[in-house]
């Protein structure tokens, strides 16, 4: 048995082994869907947790359990109402379907709105299926990428990767401090992880070259991880 920290045969540390296996239990994909009156364009995570569907509902749903994983939550969740997520976004809740779906607008401003829903279903050993789409206007996303490459929906899908991550540890009850945690050397090597996977997503589904990949991934690693010169 290794302790936590001593590498194994390819140089990696537990904490090293344990990322790249947690990067591995997501499904990403950027993909199509409808987005109001026309065509949308999103990030898909998907992703198991070991816990009953209720308990996940609850981390999703509950203000003090979704502070502890994405940051302080205001309004209600009923459909109709506004509420705000401090320093992220405000939006509409659209849809609340306990225990399996939530779907809301999130807005950065008033000529940026997207929108998000979230899926819950049961599955195999009292454990529990998400999916969590974020969708935008095709029209808006394509241009982004035409100019500056697939950064956007790179960065977007990182930031719910790492979302995702503590919202794991919430479920499981096991102790988090994101606050902390953000601007490590775990959370810089996470970060960076996250970025290549959605680089690989986004070459997928735009079709790009390896070259074009490769200048997207950088120039989030280096404006979007915590710690680093862009940021």
């Amino acid at each position: 048995m290794r302790w936590r920290g001593a590498p194994d045969e390819r140089g990696r540390t537990v904490s090293e082994i344990d990322m790249h296996d947690r990067i591995a239990a997501v499904h990403r994909e950027i993909g199509d869907l409808p987005f109001r009156a026309g065509d949308g364009r999103s990030v898909l995570l998907r992703r198991a947790y070991e816990a009953p569907v209720m308990d996940v509902w609850a981390a999703c749903t509950d203000p003090e359990l979704i502070a502890r994983w994405l940051a302080p939550v205001t309004g209600d969740l009923h459909p109709g109402d506004r509420y705000e997520v401090q320093g992220m976004a405000t939006g509409e809740v659209l849809r609340c379907e306990s225990p399996n779906l939530v779907k809301v607008t999130w807005e950065y401003g008033p000529d940026s709105v997207t929108e998000i829903e979230v899926r819950l279903t049961d599955a195999p050993g009292r454990s529990t299926a998400l999916e969590l789409e974020h969708t935008s206007a095709a029209a808006t996303v394509d241009a982004l990428v035409r100019e500056q490459g697939p950064v956007g929906p790179i960065g977007v899908g990182a930031g719910w990767d790492t979302a995702l991550l503590a919202l794991d540890h919430v479920v499981s009850d096991a102790p988090f401090d994101r606050a902390a945690w953000t601007g490590g050397p775990e959370s810089r090597a996470w970060a960076r992880l996250s970025h290549r996977a959605w680089g690989d997503a986004a070459g997928a589904y735009w079709g790009l070259g390896a070259d074009a990949v490769e200048a997207a991934v950088a120039f989030a690693d280096q404006h979007f991880v915590p710690g680093e010169a862009g940021r």
